[in-house]
Order: C-alpha cells, then structure tokens, then sequence
C-alpha cells in the first residue's frame, strides 16, 4: 500500500496540513482553532465515508441512477449513494494516493492519472491540483487533460466549523445567488433553475444556519459577485469564497455521524460542519440544459478557488 505524505503550508497565523490521499486538507488551524473537520490520522482518510475534506470526482455530487448517455453509448457506473453514483465513485479520486511535490510553505502540487474505464468513465485523465497558501487564503488550482470526451467536475469537500467546537448553527451564511436548482427527495436536482426567492435557498442576505432545517443543494452563483460567499462565526472569524465555478453545494452536515477517530476540529455529528463546495451542476452529464461537462484534449477541466478564513 502507497505511503499517504503530508505536507504543512504555512503564512502567519494560519498552517494547512495537506494529505497526498485525495488531496485532502486535514487540518486547517487560525491562531489556536482549528477551523475544519478531520480524522485523527492520515490513514483514516483511506476509509472516509464523509468525502471528508478531499477533491470529489471525477464527477462531484450525484449522478442519476448511476449512468449517463454519450454518443449513443451508455456508460454505467459503480452505485454508492443507491440508486445514484456520488462524488466519482467509491473508488473515485477523493480515494486515491496522489503523487505530491512540496514547494516549501506556500504550495504543494499534486498530479494523479486515472486511467480508462476507472469507476466507469471513458478515456485516462491526468489530473494536477496546485494548492498554494498566501495571506491566508488557500487557493486550489484544479487542472485535468484528458485523452478521449469524457465527463469532468471536480469540488473541494471540506468541513468548515469556525469556531472549531461545537455545531455551525451559530454561523451565517451569504451567498451571491438570485437562484438554485432544487433536488427530488434523493437529493437529484430536478433539471429546473428556479428564482431562490421565496425558498429555503435564499442567501443573498445573511442566514443563521440554526433558523433552517438543513441544507443539501446547488445554488447558481452570479457571474462576477465577489466573493461568491461569505460566512460568519460567533467568535469573531469569517471565511470568504471566490470561484471560477457556475455552482456552489450548500451543505450543513445533515447526515453527518461519528465514523472515525476525531481530528482536532469540531466533534462530527448533525451541522457539525458547512460544506461550500464550488461545482458545475450536479448530474448535469445528464440534463443538458445544466451546460456541458464533457471535457477533451482540446478543452481540458480547469478550475480556480481560493478560501481565506481570518
């Protein structure tokens, strides 16, 4: 089995711990909390039923009935959120050992190649995540190239609590978004783009995450808003998000449970953390009117999102 490698980045108060086991970042500390959710060791990420804090993919989020139709070939794949394929699989790129390179306290590269038919996919991918830290903001640099069409969506799927302790019913949230895509009752959107006012979506003004009953759902991001979202803890904290992405998944850990030994972060449990995973809409490989995904040689997977927490 590959040894997972851990690297540190580091920028005044704040250090990044970085695992080569699906990029994860497994701590993120400002001054003395830590503001994401974690396991205890580096080999609990090989398990990681949570998707907690890697890249997902190679296609993020949900994947109706676990299939979709490309060129008049159906291609079928592994089902692990029943009946649906979520975040790549359960074999997907969140699971892997990536190849890491450290460049000292500001940046670690990461490059993996997954190869034809992984997880059902067609064509061999190589991927490369630069993750660099510079006044406190984190920003990742998502690249993949691959050989054939195929299908790519990638997201960051960390655990924010900001006050490292506790639940994030206390926080706000706001997110520049004048709509959503709503889900069925299996969390698979519905194919329709609906105005967020008058839903439980609405975040264009600061919502207390303990006046709603959860969130799990795809908001579509303004052109151009900065920052796409921002969030706001008891103890003084804030976290803000830019993105190059059309969506961004708002999700409070409503299923979340006690799995593995704990990092230093917050307890896990129900809204133990805020995910803000910034995505191409969710199993858009099979609603058109959500914009592409396919990606080739020609037009390979690029994405840029940065998170500063301070």
């Amino acid at each position: 089995m590959d040894q997972i490698t851990t690297h540190v980045l580091r920028d005044a108060d704040t250090e990044i711990k970085i695992l080569s086991l699906g990029c994860a970042v497994m701590e993120w500390r400002v001054g003395d909390k830590s503001v994401v959710l974690g396991y205890a060791e580096p080999e609990h990420y090989r398990q990681n039923p949570a998707s907690m804090g890697v890249i997902c993919g190679r296609v993020a989020n949900r994947v109706a009935n676990a299939q979709f139709v490309m060129d008049g070939v159906t291609y079928v794949l592994p089902v692990n959120n029943p009946p649906h394929h979520l975040h790549g699989g359960p074999g997907g790129i969140g699971k892997r050992n990536w190849r890491m390179s450290q460049d000292g306290d500001c940046a670690v590269e990461l490059r993996l190649v997954s190869e034809d038919g992984d997880q059902g996919y067609p064509g061999k991918v190589e991927f490369c995540v630069v993750m660099r830290l510079v006044g406190g903001r984190l920003t990742w640099e998502m690249d993949a190239v691959p050989d054939r069409v195929t299908p790519i969506n990638l997201a960051q799927h960390l655990y924010f609590n900001l006050m490292g302790q506790g639940t994030v019913t206390d926080h706000t949230l706001t997110v520049a978004a004048d709509w959503y895509t709503p889900n069925d009752p299996d969390l698979v959107p519905l194919g329709r783009i609906d105005p967020v006012k008058g839903s439980a979506f609405d975040f264009r003004t600061p919502v207390r995450l303990g006046d709603g009953d959860g969130w799990d759902g795809n908001l579509v991001l303004t052109k151009g808003a900065e920052p796409a979202a921002e969030v706001a803890a008891p103890n003084g904290l804030g976290l803000r998000l830019w993105t190059d992405r059309p969506g961004l998944q708002v999700y409070t850990s409503n299923s979340l449970a006690r799995a593995l030994p704990e990092g230093p972060g917050a307890a896990h449990g129900r809204f133990a953390g805020l995910c803000l995973e910034a995505q191409d809409f969710p199993n858009a490989v099979n609603e058109p009117a959500f914009g592409s995904i396919l990606c080739s040689p020609d037009t390979p997977y690029r994405q840029v999102t940065s998170i500063e927490i301070g």
